[in-house]
C-alpha cells in the first residue's frame, strides 16, 4: 500500500495509554492499597472479554488453515514435528528448573502459618486430580459446547474434525470456508473493538494485584522470584534464541520487537491467552502460511509451555525446602513428568500455574500441599514472567516449524521484521477493505 493510502496507526496512542495505565495502577497500589483491591474487576472483565474470543478465533483459524489444504499429510507433518519440538523444549525447560532450582535452594528459614496453609489446601481444590480425568475432559459434550466451554483442547478437537470433514469434502467444501472467513474477518473486528479497553483492564489489573501484596510481601520471596525471572530470561535468550538463529538464521530480538504490544498486553494483564489472537494474526501477516499457524499456535498453548514447566519445577523445588522436606531426585523426576500432563490446556490462564503445581503436589507429595501458599502472595508477578516466557517461545516455534515445513515466506517475514510491511491494527487482518476470498483448495 503507499504511503499517500495508508491510514494513520492511532493505536500506538493505545499502547502508549497501556503503559501509562500500568505505571499509574502501581502507583494506586502502593498509595491507596484498599482501594486499589476493589479495582481487582476491571482486570478480571478486561481478560475475560478477551477470552471469550479465543475459542471462536482458534477454531476459525484452523479451519481455514487445514480445510483449505488437499492433503491430510502435509497437516500431520505440521503437527507431527511441532508436538515432537513441544516435547523436546518443554524437557529442556524442566531441566533448567531443576538445575537452578537445586543450586538456588530457595525457600530455607520461612515459617508455614495456619493461614498460609490453607491458601495452599484452597489451591489444590481446582487442579486435575488424574491424567485420565485430563484426557477425558478434552471430549466435549457436544460440537457446539466447544466452542463455549472455555476449554481449548476442546475446541482444538472439534476444529481439527470439521476442518479435515471439509477437506475431504473437495470442493464442495469451498462455500463452508467461505462462510468461516467472513466469520473470522468479523471476530477480528470484534476484537479490535475490545483492546481499546486495554488501558483500563492494565491499571485495574496492576492496581490489584500491588494493593493486595504490597512490597513487604515480596521482600522474603525475592530469591525465588528474581531466579525464576532470570531462567526464564536465560531459557529466552540463550536456547530459543539459539536455535532460531541457527535453524532459520532469524535474529530472535527482531521477532521480539514486532510482537512488543503483545509482550506489554501480557505484561499488564498476567495472561498469555490475551494476545493469543493477535500472535495467530501477526504470524499470518509475517509469512508464516495458515494451515502452519492453525496447527501450531494453538497447539503451543496446551502443550509448549516453556515457562510453566519453569515455574513447576523451581516452585516445587521452593516449597519443600521451606518445608524441610526435600525431593529426592527420582521424586522430582516423577512429580514433573505428572505435572507437565496435567497441565495442558492450562496455559496462558491466570493462576492456572498455581493450581497444576497443588495439585501434583495432592497427588504425589500431600505433605507438601499446604506449602503452596507460601508462593501465593508472589504467584501473580510469577505468572507474568510464566506468560512471556510461554507466547516468546511459542512464536518461536512458529517459525521454526513454517520453516521446517516450507510454510514460511523468508521474503516476507525478512520485510515485516524489517519493518516494511507494517501489521494493520485496525483490524488485524490485512485483506480488510477486500471482499473475502474465494478460498482455493490447494
Amino acid at each position: 500500500m503507499s504511503a499517500t493510502l495508508a491510514k494513520p496507526d492511532r493505536t500506538r496512542y493505545l499502547y502508549v495509554a497501556v503503559i501509562a495505565a500500568v505505571g499509574l495502577g502501581i502507583l494506586t497500589g502502593l498509595v491507596f492499597p484498599s482501594f486499589a483491591v476493589e479495582l481487582k474487576p476491571l482486570g478480571q472483565a478486561f481478560v475475560g472479554l478477551i477470552k471469550m474470543m479465543i475459542q471462536p478465533v482458534i477454531f476459525c483459524t484452523i479451519v481455514l488453515g487445514v480445510g483449505s489444504v488437499r492433503s491430510a499429510a502435509r497437516v500431520g507433518k505440521v503437527g507431527g514435528l511441532a508436538l515432537g519440538y513441544f516435547l523436546t523444549m518443554s524437557t529442556a525447560a524442566l531441566g533448567i528448573g531443576l538445575v537452578v532450582g537445586n543450586l538456588l535452594h530457595p525457600g530455607s528459614g520461612l515459617d508455614l502459618s495456619e493461614k498460609v496453609a490453607s491458601a495452599g489446601a484452597a489451591q489444590a481444590a481446582g487442579a486435575h486430580s488424574s491424567t485420565s480425568e485430563f484426557l477425558l475432559g478434552i471430549v466435549p459434550d457436544s460440537m457446539l459446547s466447544a466452542l463455549t466451554s472455555g476449554d481449548v483442547l476442546q475446541t482444538l478437537l472439534i476444529a481439527l474434525l470439521v476442518a479435515f470433514a471439509v477437506q475431504a469434502m473437495g470442493r464442495s467444501g469451498a462455500p463452508v470456508l467461505t462462510a468461516v472467513g467472513h466469520a473470522q474477518r468479523l471476530v477480528f473486528r470484534v476484537l479490535s473493538m475490545i483492546m481499546w479497553a486495554a488501558p483500563v483492564g492494565a491499571f485495574g489489573a496492576m492496581a490489584g494485584v500491588v494493593g493486595e501484596t504490597g512490597v513487604d510481601a515480596l521482600k522474603s520471596l525475592a530469591v525465588l522470584m528474581i531466579g525464576f525471572y532470570v531462567t526464564c530470561a536465560l531459557f529466552v535468550f540463550l536456547v530459543l534464541g539459539t536455535i532460531l538463529k541457527l535453524a532459520t538464521g532469524v535474529n530472535l530480538f527482531a521477532l521480539l520487537r514486532y510482537l512488543g504490544r503483545e509482550f506489554l498486553l501480557i505484561v499488564s494483564t498476567s495472561s498469555s491467552e490475551s494476545a493469543l489472537p493477535r500472535l495467530i494474526a501477526k504470524m499470518e501477516h509475517a509469512g508464516v502460511d495458515k494451515a502452519t499457524v492453525g496447527v501450531v499456535v494453538p497447539t503451543g498453548y496446551s502443550f509448549n509451555l516453556d515457562g510453566t514447566a519453569i515455574y513447576l519445577t523451581m516452585a516445587s523445588l521452593f516449597i519443600a525446602t521451606a518445608m524441610g522436606n526435600p525431593l529426592s531426585l527420582g521424586e522430582q523426576f516423577s512429580l514433573l513428568v505428572f505435572m507437565m500432563i496435567a497441565s495442558k490446556g492450562a496455559a496462558g490462564v491466570t493462576g492456572a500455574g498455581m493450581a497444576t503445581l497443588a495439585g501434583g503436589l495432592s497427588s504425589h507429595r500431600p505433605d507438601l500441599v499446604d506449602g503452596v501458599g507460601l508462593i501465593v502472595g508472589i504467584d501473580r508477578f510469577m505468572s507474568e514472567a510464566r506468560a512471556v516466557t510461554n507466547f516468546a517461545g511459542n512464536a518461536v516455534a512458529t517459525v521454526l516449524v513454517g520453516h521446517w515445513t516450507g510454510g514460511l515466506d523468508r521474503g516476507r517475514l525478512d520485510s515485516v521484521l524489517a519493518g516494511a510491511e507494517p501489521f494493520d491494527e485496525t483490524t488485524m487482518l490485512d485483506d480488510d477493505h477486500e471482499p473475502a476470498p474465494e478460498p482455493v483448495l490447494v
